[in-house]
């Protein structure tokens, strides 16, 4: 049997040189004081997807290896990752998936959502997707398969860009005007197709019709042939909370067929966020 703290010890002091990106972004969107550094860590993690070694941790920390192994120590200590004594492997921990799942049951739009997501999916037959804005981009929430599934980058707890997903668009046309401002600040216009927005100018101008016709669209922007139609999903007062979009594949419908069911993603949109309000704000009535 490995010794695993042996082994992490001993990668500490090995040089490497490995070619796995560095996502500035999201290693130092949670950088306040130590328990910023931490969460910082855990995503790192996330963010490879599979379990992982402590050089390729350290490759994408922004800390120096003590400070890294140290956070690595804690969070395996207090079970929000673990670590595998056979292979030296870090992934995350039990009381972390735990805690996942009592937000998603408190806090996420999907559990008052999915009577509505299985009722469009019934009537279009097509890819359904739940989402929420995490920062500048986009946490998909839920997902109904389409009747002939389509492949597709987009899977609940998969984390996507803003500025080029129909869902992303919609959230970002209802912020108000300086949290939207921010929002375009922080994207980074990269061009995943030949239909990909490439600047802050292209995409105010779309937000500006998105939010006179409460739809946007996916126009091959973020993966080859993949379209979709999205619309917000907003509270009582206008506040969005969520987007909602219905995708297929240029290979057998045309954004122009998907259109057909605006009416119907609106209202869905519509009737989550009611629901969501009065499953916030019980006694209300709606009133704030």
């Amino acid at each position: 049997m490995i010794n695993a703290t042996s082994q992490s010890q001993n990668e500490m002091k090995a040089t490497h040189n490995l070619s796995d990106p560095v996502n500035i972004s999201q290693i130092t969107r949670h950088a306040d004081g130590t328990v910023g550094k931490a969460l910082n860590i855990l995503d790192i993690v996330e963010d490879f997807g599979k379990p992982v070694r402590f050089v390729q941790i350290m490759h994408r920390s922004p800390y120096p290896k003590p400070t890294t192994y140290r956070f690595l120590q804690t969070l395996t200590n207090q079970r929000m990752l673990a670590l595998n004594p056979d292979t030296g492997h870090y992934s995350l921990g039990v009381r972390l998936m735990r805690l996942a799942h009592s937000a998603w049951k408190q806090a996420s739009l999907a559990p008052v959502a999915a009577p509505f997501l299985d009722q469009l999916s019934k009537k279009t037959g097509e890819t359904i997707h739940l989402a929420q804005l995490d920062g500048a981009q986009v946490l998909y929430l839920d997902k109904r398969n389409a009747i002939r599934p389509v492949s597709m980058f987009s899977d609940a707890g998969k984390v996507g860009p803003a500025y080029c997903t129909g869902v992303g668009k919609a959230m970002m046309a209802f912020l108000e005007a300086d949290a939207r401002n921010n929002l375009i600040a922080q994207q980074s216009f990269f061009k995943y197709t030949d239909h990909s927005i490439t600047s802050a100018e292209q995409l105010e101008a779309e937000l500006q019709q998105i939010r006179k016709t409460r739809i946007s669209f996916d126009r091959e922007e973020h993966e080859p042939n993949i379209i979709c139609i999205a619309s917000p999903i907003l509270t009582p007062s206008g506040r969005v909370i969520g987007g909602i979009s219905i995708t297929s594949s240029t290979n057998r419908v045309s954004l122009e067929n998907l259109q057909n069911y605006s009416d119907d993603l609106k209202s869905t949109a519509d009737k989550i966020g009611e629901a969501a309000f009065q499953w916030m704000f019980p006694d209300t009535g709606g009133n704030i």
